[in-house]
């Protein structure tokens, strides 16, 4: 009797645990309406450990692309630095694909910077996708959360560094830092490198990363690397603009590993506080 008792209530907790979903710590999920289209993208949003308890503090935002990728890889990245005071407390913003399509569509849709018919995919909207950060995205999170104006980071990676990129020549001071990793360079003949970059009127730092085995020789279709590089030439070339660029190569790294490793050390330069 004791052991169907016992495997009754083995069986009841099982259960109970199988249906408690699992959520990340201070995150919610709000839909924002892009007004010139009507197309609506969900945000992921996660507020620091301290928002609740220092009301006076006013805190960076971090705005990740690809919002289903990044959203728990830099929420559980940046946990125990933020949480151990090695890391300064920052709202992570992800911004995810058009609610209803499919998410390949609507990344390569809004993530590139031209009309290219090389692609089956529809293709150009990065100046769109920009507008909608800054006039609906980045105006909702200062005006409903204690978010600072003057400390944004934008974090990329493959097509969405290219948006960075992107972001980075044409309205440079939309954000106050971009951590670009493996950037898609190679997107309609390099057409990134012959963009007219716009200098930045404030300081910027740039962390730009690629994997060591994003080559063909590795099996990657394009050579990252050489584009990664390219980039991170014509950045420095921006003559007079105070630009703080760290580039770096991260071993043994392919285009689907390298990202977790490009988010925490990017994120660390920027925001890791360094103990004497």
């Amino acid at each position: 009797m004791k052991w169907v008792v016992l495997s009754a209530l083995l069986l009841l907790c099982f259960k109970l645990s199988a249906e408690t979903r699992y959520e990340l710590p201070r995150s919610s999920v709000i839909e924002l309406e892009e007004k010139s289209t009507g197309r609506v993208y969900p945000l992921f949003i996660q507020l620091p450990v301290s928002y609740a308890s220092q009301t006076d503090n006013l805190y960076p935002v971090i705005y990740l692309t690809d919002a289903h990728y990044t959203f728990p890889i830099v929420a559980g990245a940046t946990r125990f630095p933020m949480n151990t005071g090695v890391m300064q407390h920052a709202i992570i913003v992800a911004v995810s694909y058009e609610k209803g399509s499919v998410g390949t569509n609507s990344r390569t849709r809004d993530y590139t910077p031209t009309v290219t018919k090389a692609w089956t995919q529809q293709t150009g909207n990065a100046i769109g996708h920009k507008q909608f950060l800054r006039d609906t995205v980045i105006p909702f999170i200062e005006h409903h959360y204690r978010a600072s104006k003057k400390d944004r980071t934008f974090v990329g990676n493959s097509l969405g560094a290219l948006f960075g990129a992107y972001i980075l020549f044409s309205e440079p001071d939309l954000f106050s830092n971009y951590i670009l990793g493996s950037p898609s360079v190679w997107f309609d003949h390099n057409v990134i490198l012959a963009l007219q970059a716009v200098k930045p009127k404030l300081k910027t730092k740039v962390y730009l990363s690629v994997g060591e085995y994003e080559t063909p020789a590795y099996g990657e279709g394009q050579d990252m690397v050489k584009g990664a590089v390219q980039l991170k030439e014509k950045i420095a070339g921006l003559g007079g603009a105070d630009i703080e660029l760290k580039f770096s190569t991260i071993s043994g790294a392919s285009h689907f590993t390298a990202f977790p490793t490009t988010a925490i050390q990017g994120l660390d330069w920027v925001y890791g506080i360094k103990r004497q």
